[in-house]
């Protein structure tokens, strides 16, 4: 009644992933990715630190300074990671090498 086909199927492989960083300019591509997000969450958090400290100074000439002072040492800070940034985009196009070729994992998939 039932006409069944037996089939072979193809051999399984099973390849093991790779372990260890074998490219070092994809580790130091991650390590300079990783910094500079750490260097916008920390400016980020010193701006918002200054900002909060000079509203809760209540008119204190010494925490008011104190607060624009944190204010415009994260701005510096903020120049300072733009500028490395920057020089590694210069450098990237004269050299070929794309350090910031990175993808953002979605929850789409």
């Amino acid at each position: 009644m039932f006409n069944f086909i037996a089939r072979a199927q193809e051999a399984i492989t099973i390849q093991e992933p790779p372990t260890g960083i074998k490219d070092i300019s994809k580790l130091l591509s991650g390590l300079i990715q990783v910094a500079m997000i750490i260097a916008a969450i920390l400016t980020f958090a010193f701006l918002v630190w200054g900002g909060i400290q000079w509203i809760l100074s209540g008119g204190d000439k010494q925490q008011t300074q104190a607060a624009r002072d944190r204010i415009t040492m994260a701005l510096v800070g903020l120049g300072i990671v733009a500028a490395a940034w920057a020089l590694m985009k210069v450098i990237g196009f004269f050299f070929g090498i794309d350090v910031f070729s990175f993808n953002i994992p979605s929850a789409g998939g």
